[in-house]
């Protein structure tokens, strides 16, 4: 049976295996068994030029590290754009826009993205300056790769698609969602070695939980994130 995919992301990566476990396991797959998105990982040696199926090669000027060559990148996304149009080229990069729920929420509502996964000392600037459309940066630190990172940004966009999650309101009340991080949590029992749950998470009020719920939220972003509740 033919599934209509409501979502494509392809990530293009030196290091297919590093995105095995991430994308074949808990919501993602979900997600793609429901024919909700469509990922596919594609493997930049394939679009080498020599026999020993190279994607990098010294820096011009010399320096430390290797650089990813502009030609396997360019090949594999001039294949891709061949076939569909693609919304958003991303590159993950220490340097990007910092990724954020926000951000997230806006490529979830996209057709078609690519990631290019960096690895190496970084990529051909060139790639940079004429194919790529976005960067985006996971937080202040620097990784082996990018394929790390680009799973953690297809796993909060894969999240937000409608239908992938059970509980339909569990993404809008996510930490960040509403600019503030999420109050806690209690399951049973309600009191364990004397530790107990809130009285009024036990009362049945709906609006008393909730006013509780909104307070919580803002005390603990004003203690734990202070700088988002300054942007507030």
């Amino acid at each position: 049976m033919n599934k209509h995919y409501k979502m494509r992301i392809d990530i293009l990566t030196v290091c297919p295996e590093l995105l095995d476990s991430p994308l074949n396991h808990s919501i993602v797959k979900r997600a793609k068994e429901k024919g909700l998105v469509e990922i596919n990982v594609i493997n930049l040696h394939d679009f080498s030029n020599d026999k020993y199926k190279s994607v990098d090669d010294y820096a011009f000027g010399g320096g430390a590290g290797m650089v990813m060559m502009i030609e396997p990148v360019y090949k594999a996304i001039e294949k891709l754009k061949g076939e569909r149009h693609y919304d958003e080229i991303i590159y993950t990069s220490p340097d990007g826009e910092k990724f954020t729920q926000k951000l997230a929420n806006r490529l979830s509502l996209k057709d078609n993205i690519i990631i290019l996964a960096g690895h190496f000392k970084g990529i051909d600037q060139r790639i940079r300056d004429h194919l790529v459309t976005m960067e985006i940066s996971i937080g202040d630190y620097v990784l082996s790769g990018g394929e790390l990172p680009a799973a953690a940004i297809t796993d909060a966009i894969v999240r937000l698609i409608p239908g992938v999650l059970t509980d339909e309101q569990s993404a809008l009340t996510d930490s960040f969602q509403d600019g503030l991080l999420a109050p806690p949590v209690y399951t049973r029992p309600s009191d364990f070695k004397g530790w107990k749950v809130p009285d009024v998470l036990l009362s049945g009020n709906t609006a008393e939980i909730e006013k509780w719920r909104h307070e919580q939220s803002i005390e603990r972003t004003n203690k734990l994130r202070p700088d988002i509740a300054d942007n507030e």
